[in-house]
């Protein structure tokens, strides 16, 4: 790092980050290969092989499973690098070192790095005509550099997509897991889940320790992936043989949890996240952890019970409000959706719930719906932020009409207004006034979780962090004063536009967008009823255990 000018050029980081996501996406269908990311890290000196890895792919629980196994890792006194993705808010979300994600001037520095490397590689590209290098390989590339001049003890790497040719599989895992396999992003991983399962089995290297979560599709997959580490003379671990989850009990604001591992049985673990699925995240985190941690068997329970219990995973069944109940869920997918309905169904009694659903058009929209319909009173198409990827509203309102019928759909295009409908119809319907058996989850995408959570974070009046006098006697602002941009005039030239080269819309701008419409429309109204804090009782009704 540059410890004497962290940000040299007193770069912005809107625009550090627009000029990164401009580059092609990872899934592109000619740069399906280790290429470029091979070509760096040998630029680089090979970093990736100066700390351990646990390398975590799957189709569902991906970054909850990272954020456990960190966590765990970092109470044993390890030093850790966490690479998940995608971001909701902000891209600095994606690396984070310690527990923590890196500021604006580390993040840029990150880049400062390696960007000479990246044009090198770009060039060496163009001359054999391949295309240049992603912007998750760029990302991958600033979260191995980064971690390796930390230096970390750890780094916890989520797959980006498949596996054995995602950028992240340049490194070599200690340990590797793999989570459930289902049907997801078929048009690049297959369309079987033995094809997918294959894809996903890439990461599995020789030597390392192979943790095999519970599958969906156990007959298909699993022989799939004992082979790959049969071949790899990989330690295997699989849930419900060599590791298992002996029993579980709700609780408030998640669950407890019996886990058995190679190493012991660990009894009566708090794991802060709702769900079944989220106590099978943790036995695989734990196996994992107990694989890269430098101590002969069973961990310290109190650690592990420290580490567990405080994980926040943003995005997955996240309850960012009471009274109404407001739950937010990133999950797309069949797998992702029959696992938000059951741990609404364990830990919430909802009399009335209402969905507020924005969607991609490539994925599986309407057997998605389908799992939830019987958890939703009605539900409200919308759009979220990512223009050129989200399915529009009314064609998402033909798909809904056909799982909910004609009475239950409502078409709202705005996210902000489709939100506060929501919240409209749930206290129209609350005679106590309480919010307690009310609620509104807004699903369907981690775009549309990320635009919510921006929505419906709280923030103070600007008015309220200025002097006294100053709030009393406003200065006189003339017109002219008011034309720069927001950020102080640092954006570049020619960046105007709400959309990236990539079509993903710029964070900023986005941002800026919905915050304003919320201002106006999005009052949801925050009074003292309404500014509870999430995990007060909001419907939930596992009271009589603690987490």
């Amino acid at each position: 790092m540059s410890f004497e000018h962290p940000n040299r050029s007193g770069e912005n980081i809107r625009d550090v980050e627009r000029e990164i996501m401009k580059r092609p996406p990872e899934h592109n269908k000619t740069n399906l290969d280790l290429d470029r990311m091979k070509m760096m890290v040998d630029l680089l000196g090979n970093p990736q092989d100066s700390f351990r890895v646990i390398h975590i792919t799957g189709t569902n629980g991906k970054g909850s499973t990272a954020r456990m196994a960190e966590a765990i890792c970092r109470a044993y006194g390890m030093r850790t690098g966490l690479y998940t993705s995608p971001h909701l808010e902000k891209i600095n979300e994606r690396i984070a070192i310690d527990g923590q994600q890196l500021s604006d001037d580390d993040f840029i520095d990150s880049w400062d790095q390696i960007k000479d490397l990246v044009a090198l590689i770009d060039r060496k590209m163009e001359q054999e005509n391949k295309p240049p290098m992603s912007f998750f390989e760029v990302l991958t590339s600033m979260a191995i550099w980064k971690f390796a001049d930390a230096p970390v003890d750890v780094a916890i790497f989520e797959v980006g997509m498949g596996g054995a040719w995602d950028a992240t599989n340049v490194m070599d895992a200690d340990a590797a897991i793999i989570g459930p396999v289902d049907m997801d992003h078929m048009q690049w991983l297959g369309d079987t889940v033995e094809k997918i399962a294959t894809e996903k089995a890439g990461i599995i290297k020789p030597g390392c320790t192979a943790i095999i979560g519970r599958q969906p599709h156990a007959e298909q997959v699993l022989p799939i992936l004992e082979a790959a580490a049969k071949r790899n003379h990989a330690t295997l671990i699989r849930d419900g043989e060599e590791m298992e989850v002996v029993s579980r009990v709700p609780a408030v604001g998640g669950q407890m949890a019996t886990l058995r591992t190679p190493e012991g049985e660990y009894r009566d673990v708090p794991i802060a996240k709702f769900g079944e699925h989220q106590a099978h995240n943790a036995l695989a985190a734990l196996a994992a952890a107990e694989t890269v941690i430098p101590v002969n068997g069973q961990l310290d329970q109190d650690l592990v019970d420290e580490a567990l219990g405080g994980v926040k995973v943003p995005g997955r069944i996240e309850q960012v409000r009471t009274s109404p109940t407001i739950i937010v869920d990133g999950g797309h997918n069949v797998n992702a959706a029959q696992s938000l309905r059951a741990a609404i169904e364990e830990n919430y009694s909802f009399q009335q719930l209402v969905g507020v659903v924005a969607m991609m058009g490539d994925k599986q929209v309407e057997e998605y719906l389908g799992v939830l319909e019987p958890i939703l009173s009605e539900i409200i198409v919308t759009e979220n932020s990512w223009r050129d990827r989200v399915m529009p509203a009314e064609d998402l309102e033909k798909i809904a009409v056909r799982v909910f019928g004609p009475d239950r759909v409502t078409v709202i295009k705005d996210l902000p207004d489709a939100i506060q409908a929501a919240v409209d119809k749930v206290d129209a319907e609350d005679d106590l006034g309480v919010g307690y058996g009310h609620g509104v989850l807004i699903c369907g995408s981690f775009v549309t979780a990320g635009d919510a959570r921006t929505l419906l974070t709280e923030h103070m009046a600007t008015d309220l962090a200025k002097p006294k006098a100053e709030r009393v006697n406003p200065p006189v602002v003339s017109p002219d004063d008011t034309d720069d941009h927001a950020d102080g005039g640092h954006r570049a030239d020619g960046a105007d536009s709400a959309d990236t080269d990539d079509g993903k819309p710029d964070t900023d701008d986005v941002i800026n967008e919905i915050l304003n419409a919320g201002e106006e429309g999005l009052k949801f109204t925050i009074d003292a009823r309404t500014s509870g804090k999430a995990g007060a009782s909001g419907g939930t009704a596992s009271e009589s255990h603690t987490a």
